[in-house]
């Protein structure tokens, strides 16, 4: 496999950089004092240098972090149909708000990218073809139905609300698995390791233009912060007793 771009450490999300060989290499330098042969001097700054290189990420890794805030939201769309379903309070407030988070950050990015880079390669390619025709229609149908989860979300906490929901969730469990484990590596494979890193600096390119330096940071605190409203915020509490 062709080894992953490297990332410039800026980007928290992009950020693994390696600390405590470069923190070792700067205490054993204060404790020797200006003595220190230049040798050993080039020699640790040359190790600091390797460690920020380490920080890598690929544009399926990319993809699959972003599948994370859509599964999470997915999470949020169960607990809220649950508690309608077992007429449970529920401020629909917290579902309009997710349902932002799909259209913003999901529909109008995620998908986009799949859409712009990803699906033309591999229907070029004849690679899954029919595969990619269904995720470009379910990619129509998600939109239609976050529509709809945001009129019904206006009304108020109604069966009908639930239902929607529970169409999203049961579409995208499988749209994102299927993304995950056919399509991705598939695109990985029909691509040059140069065009693979090219497409990764791309996606990260788009990334800042349309959320912000640290749009999927954004994505993911608004995410924890509605879980946190509606309860769940406590993995803990999804385990089984």
């Amino acid at each position: 496999m062709t080894a992953p771009r490297s990332i410039p450490p800026n980007p928290a999300r992009r950020q693994l950089l390696g600390l405590g060989a470069t923190a070792a290499g700067l205490t054993l330098l204060a404790c020797r004092g200006s003595a220190a042969p230049e040798g050993a001097k080039s020699a640790n700054q040359s190790r600091e240098h390797q460690g920020q290189k380490e920080a890598e990420v690929t544009p399926g890794e990319d993809l699959m972090q972003e599948h994370g805030v859509l599964e999470r939201v997915l999470v949020i769309y169960d607990a809220a149909a649950l508690r309608i379903e077992r007429n449970v309070q529920l401020d629909p407030s917290i579902i309009t708000k997710a349902a932002g988070v799909v259209r913003h950050f999901v529909e109008d990015y995620h998908e986009r990218t799949e859409e712009q880079f990803v699906f033309p390669r591999l229907q070029a390619a004849g690679r899954e073809v029919a595969l990619v025709t269904i995720l470009l229609r379910q990619h129509e149908r998600g939109r239609q139905l976050t529509d709809e989860i945001v009129r019904q979300a206006s009304a108020g906490a109604s069966p009908e609300l639930a239902q929607v929901l529970r169409s999203f969730g049961h579409m995208y469990l499988a749209h994102a698995s299927r993304e995950d484990t056919v399509v991705f590596p598939a695109f990985r494979s029909i691509v040059t390791g140069a065009e693979y890193e090219e497409l990764g600096e791309q996606f990260e390119d788009r990334e800042h233009q349309l959320l912000g330096e640290h749009g999927f940071e954004a994505a993911v605190a608004e995410v924890a912060g509605l879980e946190a409203q509606l309860g769940i915020a406590d993995l803990a509490g999804f385990t089984p007793p």
